[in-house]
């Protein structure tokens, strides 16, 4: 559990909307087999839309106290992760250290990748007959991952965030269904609540959760705060809730 000594608080923040989501939506949306996302996972970019809804997150950053702020960065390698990031604490003006952790990356899809539900089932029938069998939680795609390696990612890094970590706030820029997965470690929940809640409220573009430390709660976290969008509705930046590794679609989070 976190002590004295180790991060209080984390600020999770999803990407903004990245030319990928764009893609795999249109995807859904023409009922195509085949998502056309411009280039390989870990280099897709936000889009236009999703940098002003990053520099909303800025805005968000800057009029929070000074002792509230965020005092180092964790971030997900992946471009559009990182240019949130940088987008947001540049509005907010922050200059803070900052890691990259490769288990901050998005869920591996596998095979899988860049395939909508109906391109997994015309070209892999006996994956998607898996999947049904499995449920979602526990399903790993060929050469992919499963929800609950993502999860076991999500542990190790709370593990050395209380190990290694000295700063009291930490900013998290990340995925959805990462960081979904975060509060599900935080939360205690089980395999039917947190599906549920992908499900119900899935995060969005850019939406904020917060976890603080409770040495008296079983997992050492409380989460406070959910999918927050208040700062984009603020803004009048447009809300977007585009298809992740979290949606029912098991698009990629592109």
């Amino acid at each position: 559990m976190p002590q004295s000594d180790q991060p209080t608080q984390l600020i999770l923040v999803r990407h903004g909307q990245s030319v990928g989501n764009v893609a795999a939506e249109a995807a859904m949306r023409d009922k195509l087999e085949q998502i056309d996302v411009p280039a390989r996972d870990p280099d897709v970019t936000l889009s236009d839309l999703g940098r002003e809804q990053a520099e909303a997150v800025g805005r968000w950053l800057a009029d929070l106290p000074e002792d509230e702020r965020p005092e180092v960065l964790w971030t997900s390698p992946y471009r559009r992760a990182r240019e949130t990031a940088e987008v947001a604490l540049g509005v907010a003006g922050l200059e803070i250290g900052r890691r990259v952790d490769e288990r901050l990356r998005d869920r591996d899809m596998g095979v899988t990748d860049k395939l909508t539900s109906a391109g997994i089932r015309a070209a892999y029938p006996d994956e998607a007959e898996r999947r049904d069998w499995l449920g979602k939680f526990y399903y790993r795609p060929a050469g992919g991952e499963s929800w609950a390696d993502v999860a076991f990612r999500v542990r190790a890094v709370l593990t050395d965030l209380g190990n290694t970590e000295k700063a009291k706030r930490v900013l998290v820029t990340g995925h959805d269904v990462v960081l979904l997965l975060f509060c599900y470690v935080a939360e205690g929940l089980d395999e039917e609540q947190v599906l549920d809640r992908a499900r119900d409220n899935p995060l969005k573009n850019a939406a904020i959760c917060r976890l603080v430390s409770n040495p008296d709660s079983a997992t050492g976290w409380d989460v406070v705060d959910y999918n927050l969008d208040e700062h984009l509705r603020e803004d009048d930046v447009k809300v977007t809730d585009e298809p992740g590794a979290a949606a029912d679609t098991d698009a990629p989070d592109a």
